[in-house]
């Protein structure tokens, strides 16, 4: 099996699920979690415990969470390659959810923002393995020049490279021109739909799909409940499937990174676009079952 090799944003989500609606400048009764989070690390998380050989590249705080969330990692099966850094603390997500869960999250990205292309081990990069680069990675400022040199060194070693878009907001505020151009040629493209009409202006995922593969060989667009479409520039029409049924929602937080995590490597094994975007939806559904962005062991 292919070697996934995860460069990304490792994180704790606090996770407020609101019983009721918000009662603004007050009080409203939630229920309160601490999870392992961080796309990066959610996506490695889910392939190590699906099978696949992973290997994570991240930096964390030198405090406690940092601790909890390398030894998380490690209890995964994950080769977590972390940097401590000696200064920043352990990334931190806030996840607001509503009583008709709606999520929205305030990230302070902690010790993420300091990732350097010094930290990238030069064993992991290796041809015949796999580069799955976390969105987040190039929209934070800080930890940019990592995100680019990690993609150089994936295509001077004939890696196989993926790359996901992280964040609406984010994107939007990092610009369409720029993120297009340091991913460009990048093999597969993941993006839900909010993050296609970023980077193209179309509210239709075909159509979204459709002008991305001017950038990227092939494309995936996450619907939520609609289920997912893959597409490629040598295909007259997308391929499509849909969402996995669910007995129970627990929380969606990380459903996205986990649809990836199910996607890669029937994908990297070479099997048909609608067998990946099966597994992928898979998981997706198994996620949101779950409580939390991790699986749970």
């Amino acid at each position: 099996m292919t070697r996934v090799v995860v460069v990304g944003d490792l994180m704790t989500d606090a996770v407020a699920r609101a019983r009721y609606a918000l009662a603004r400048a007050s009080d409203t009764p939630a229920i309160v979690t601490m999870h392992g989070g961080g796309s990066g690390a959610n996506i490695a998380s889910w392939l190590a415990v699906e099978g696949a050989e992973v290997a994570f590249i991240g930096r964390r705080g030198a405090d406690i969470t940092g601790r909890n969330r390398d030894m998380e990692l490690m209890g995964y099966g994950v080769d977590a390659r972390l940097v401590m850094d000696p200064e920043r603390p352990t990334g931190t997500c806030v996840v607001l959810v509503t009583h008709k869960g709606e999520r929205t999250m305030l990230s302070d990205p902690g010790a993420n923002a300091a990732l350097s292309p010094e930290d990238l081990p030069r064993d992991l990069f290796a041809n015949g393995a796999h580069l799955h680069l976390s969105g987040y990675t190039l929209i934070n400022e800080g930890s940019r020049e990592a995100g680019l040199a990690a993609l150089d060194m994936a295509r001077r070693t004939g890696m196989s490279i993926s790359v996901d878009c992280a964040s609406s907001a984010p994107l939007e505020r990092t610009g369409a021109e720029p993120f297009l151009e340091w991913t460009n040629g990048v093999k597969l493209l993941f993006a839900n739909i909010d993050q296609a009409k970023v980077l193209t202006g179309r509210d239709d995922a075909e159509a979204a799909a459709k002008v991305l593969t001017a950038w990227f060989p092939q494309v995936v667009i996450k619907m939520n409940t609609e289920g997912a479409l893959w597409f490629s520039n040598g295909r007259p029409e997308p391929v499509r499937a849909a969402a996995e049924p669910v007995d129970r929602v627990v929380d969606g937080t990380g459903a996205g990174d986990a649809f990836c995590a199910g996607f890669l490597p029937p994908w990297l094994e070479g099997k048909p676009p609608a067998e990946a975007l099966a597994a992928g939806c898979g998981l997706a559904a198994k996620a949101i079952m779950h409580l939390g962005a991790r699986p749970r062991l």
